[in-house]
């Protein structure tokens, strides 16, 4: 099985201005993040508005990233559900198509016992023979820490990998690598918001949005080869983008479209219905935050738009 290290971008799935799937961006997407040799690529998570996407829709675009992907970089798919019994037969069907690992966040519509949760990721653990990818995004609320982590990690060796998107991530960290080493590698989420102090405490990726994953591979880079300046500037000029795509998912991907848009990756920044719809003043600051990471791309040799000199 593939180890995954790195940035992992979240693809987003482009709509046609009807909300029917854009294939052909889709695949534009996938073979961008493939073609900077990043740790790998996921979807359709949070991300990727997976929760207006059908059955169809998710084996759809999962085939097309498969297929874009041409065995480049590790692919990990993502099968969400509430039910346990739902998710496993998705990640059954997602590796049997040629997914490299699954992923799946827990369900945290309720509370629930660690045992129930251990119960359902086990379900999904068992739905197939490769890694999987816990994912826990439960803002403010109870998220699975070392005891847990240990306990899913003894009872299902193939739990491999685990996304955690919480404030005050380090003790957390610190727990799980006292508890089990290195047996289980930990990605942090909310777009790499706190990778400055997770990245010297073994975090071994972050699971951001795909826009400007390139710059963001630069920060990751720089602070775990120790050029703390270096991470620390960088991480300064995209840590406004991150403050303000935050306040609101739908907020978030709307952004991440349009900026994609002006990348030349993607033909609309269509969403489906419901969303939030942003106000001019709105987008009037993210173009502002957006000319001036940009102008910081071009500074560090990258290229905001894809295809120019």
């Amino acid at each position: 099985m593939p180890d995954i290290r790195g940035v992992v971008p979240i693809i987003p799935i482009p709509f046609k201005d009807d909300e029917s799937i854009d294939d052909a961006s889709l695949r534009r997407l996938v073979d961008w993040a493939a073609s900077r040799g990043l740790g790998a690529v996921c979807l359709p998570a949070y991300g990727s508005e997976f929760y207006k996407l059908s059955e169809a829709d998710r084996e759809q675009v999962i085939g097309i990233a498969i297929e874009a992907n041409a065995g480049r970089v590790p692919l990990l798919a993502q099968a969400n559900h509430g039910s346990a019994k739902i998710a496993a037969g998705l990640a059954a069907r997602y590796e049997k198509m040629g997914a490299d690992l699954v992923s799946f966040a827990i369900p945290r519509l309720f509370g629930a016992t660690e045992e129930d949760v251990l119960r359902f990721c086990g379900t999904i653990a068992d739905a197939v023979s490769g890694s999987i990818l816990i994912q826990d995004f439960n803002p403010g609320g109870a998220t699975i820490g070392a005891s847990f982590i240990a306990e899913m990690r003894r009872r299902h060796p193939n739990f491999r990998y685990a996304k955690l998107e919480e404030p005050m991530i380090v003790d957390k960290l610190v727990a799980i690598r006292d508890a089990i080493g290195d047996d289980v590698g930990v990605l942090e989420g909310w777009g790499g918001y706190y990778m400055l102090e997770a990245i010297p405490k073994g975090v071994i990726g972050i699971m951001p949005g795909l826009a400007y994953a390139d710059l963001l591979d630069l920060i990751f880079q720089a602070r775990a080869d120790g050029q703390d300046e270096r991470a620390y500037d960088l991480f300064a000029s995209a840590l406004p983008m991150i403050a303000f795509t935050l306040q609101d998912m739908e907020l978030f991907l709307q952004i991440e479209k349009r900026m994609l848009v002006r990348r030349g990756l993607q033909a609309t920044p269509c969403m489906r219905s419901i969303t939030l719809t942003p106000s001019a003043e709105t987008l009037a600051h993210a173009e502002y935050l957006t000319d001036n990471l940009f102008r910081v791309m071009e500074r560090e040799g990258l290229q905001p738009v894809v295809g120019a000199d």
